[in-house]
């Protein structure tokens, strides 16, 4: 086969790795289905997790209603999640007997690393572990930590992405107390 012959061949294969390469991004852009982005004032999505030391314990958004939620992402990974947690603690035990409930949600980590982590913190509220990610992905979560303030009416009140400090997570607790009748 002479050098022309083989030069046309190579040139046609890679156009039809390119024109395929083409018609499948087309495609795939397309037919994705398009996410969206959890907003404040949105009604924040229910899910269930199973709690990390109890597994009789089903966590449910639904099941805090008419309370406020400090629902906290995180991993062991992540230096400001750990430098918020025990801040995030102190301030869940002044706020829990006011209708504001914590739960911190870790992104798809094995139990063993997730209670070493928590036991070594020496932290007390409710945590559980979103081993598929799906809680994750319903509230857009790109970057831990991420915090979400949920409403007594259940509603996104605010989306915090880093590091708290203990004055600005008791702030927070306070914003999204229940009103006291």
């Amino acid at each position: 086969m002479d050098k022309k012959k083989k030069r046309s061949i190579t040139r046609g294969v890679i156009l039809v790795v390119l024109l395929a390469a083409i018609v499948y991004t087309v495609y795939s852009s397309a037919t994705k289905d398009k996410v969206k982005l959890l907003q404040v004032g949105d009604k924040a999505p229910d899910f269930e997790l199973v709690d990390l030391y109890d597994s009789n314990i089903k966590h449910r958004l639904s099941d805090y209603e008419g309370k406020g939620i400090f629902l906290n992402f995180w991993g062991t990974w992540c230096e400001p999640c750990k430098k918020e947690m025990p801040a995030m603690s102190n301030q869940y035990a002044i706020y829990k007997d006011q209708g504001v409930e914590v739960l911190a949600v870790n992104i798809a980590q094995t139990e063993f690393e997730v209670k070493n982590f928590i036991e070594g913190l020496g932290v007390h509220f409710p945590v559980a572990i979103d081993e598929t990610r799906d809680v994750m992905t319903e509230y857009t979560i790109d970057l831990l930590p991420a915090t979400i303030l949920i409403n007594p009416e259940g509603e996104v009140e605010k989306i915090i992405t880093g590091e708290m400090n203990e004055q600005q997570i008791a702030s927070y607790m306070e914003s999204i107390k229940p009103e006291q009748e």
